[in-house]
């Protein structure tokens, strides 16, 4: 199984929304990230859904400036 299907897999969340959203990140910005964002993408994706919801609804701020930018990144889709 590649990366991306691995990925794609670990998108599949309890809510349409995220499904929604981190789905298309991975094929919109995924590819053509850097690897630090896709790290921190990838550590996103082993966050429980309310964390996650927080994290994009701005309930809750990551720490980590490459954090930031993706999650900005997905409150832009």
């Amino acid at each position: 199984m590649s990366e991306l299907s691995k990925l794609k897999w670990q998108c599949r969340r309890g809510s349409k929304e995220l499904d929604l959203v981190l789905n298309r990140y991975l094929e919109q910005h995924y590819p053509k990230t850097s690897p630090d964002e896709r790290h921190a993408f990838k550590d996103l994706l082993k966050l429980e859904d309310p964390q996650l919801y927080a994290l994009i609804l701005g309930e809750q701020e990551a720490q980590d400036s490459i954090m930031k930018r993706v999650i900005n990144n997905l409150r832009n889709l």
